[in-house]
């Protein structure tokens, strides 16, 4: 049994795909667990309105005093309510390609037995401004674990971002599977975004500074190198969701580039990274197998 798991608030006001992120998971879950935190909007009623018997809805308080790990403590209560051996995670802004719902159902069989393995990885695609560019630097994870063993002592890490297993806080063994997720939380038109910065800076409050620079003064996103064209196909269930969005040209929600010096290691690194295929001084929440 494949259960999946996800945690959402406020996800009318903040434009999240919520109900395409859990309809693209729905292909190969047994069940969904949903968290949903306490909200000014709609977004019970959203996700009950998937209408689906697989569906359980978590009502929950958030408690932001806690800063960020609040992300992480609220992940690990729709978690520790899976009734499977494997659970398949995704945020309010990811949507799994079809083609990944195909891969992970795979490599959830193939990996079963293999007591080593305690996840698998998904690759990202990063959506930068709107739904035709893609971040790509190494400043941008490639990869992450998104579908774990349940029972393991497996935990979410921090913001929500990874797992640790055990008190130790040991880093998951995942395998790679090349299952696509899409990442949509920067895309979008620009008063979304910023509203999405407004709320995130009263959740990241170690990251204010970061995100200030993000959203570039309301002239939009700030521009980061190697934002690049994407030619592919987006999630099928993640469709209508889109084109209700495509409100603005390509690229309109980001400011004019501005090179700075630092720059200049990203380039350099992507250089390494197409010739050799390593990405250095990448960071990973996992140990790959």
């Amino acid at each position: 049994m494949v259960s999946g798991f996800t945690l959402v608030r406020n996800a009318v006001r903040l434009d999240y795909p919520i109900v395409p992120a859990i309809r693209s998971i729905l292909e190969i879950c047994d069940e969904v667990v949903v968290n949903v935190g306490k909200s000014d909007d709609a977004t019970r009623d959203l996700v009950a309105g998937l209408g689906d018997p697989r569906v359980r809805i978590l009502d929950t308080v958030w408690d932001f005093s806690r800063g960020s790990s609040v992300l992480a403590q609220e992940t690990e209560r729709a978690m520790r309510a899976c009734r499977g051996a494997w659970g398949l995670y995704i945020q309010a802004d990811e949507v799994l390609h079809e083609t990944g719902a195909a891969i992970l159902r795979d490599s959830v069989a193939a990996c079963h037995a293999d007591p080593r393995v305690e996840g698998l990885l998904v690759d990202y695609r990063h959506f930068y401004g709107d739904f035709d560019t893609v971040a790509t630097n190494r400043h941008w994870y490639r990869r992450e674990v998104r579908c774990v063993r349940l029972g393991r002592d497996i935990h979410s890490y921090q913001d929500a971002q990874g797992f640790r297993v055990g008190p130790e806080m040991r880093r998951v063994r995942a395998r790679v599977t090349g299952a696509p997720m899409f990442h949509y939380g920067w895309a979008g038109a620009p008063q979304s975004l910023n509203h999405k910065l407004v709320v995130s800076k009263e959740i990241f409050t170690e990251a204010v500074a970061q995100l200030e620079r993000r959203s570039a003064a309301r002239r939009g996103l700030e521009w980061t190198p190697l934002l690049r064209r994407f030619d592919g196909t987006h999630p099928r269930v993640a469709q209508e969701w889109i084109a209700a969005r495509r409100h603005s040209p390509p690229g309109h929600a980001v400011a004019p580039q501005r090179l700075r010096l630092g720059h200049l290691r990203l380039y350099a690194s992507d250089w390494i990274e197409r010739l050799t295929g390593a990405r250095v001084f990448e960071y990973r929440n996992y140990v790959e197998l």
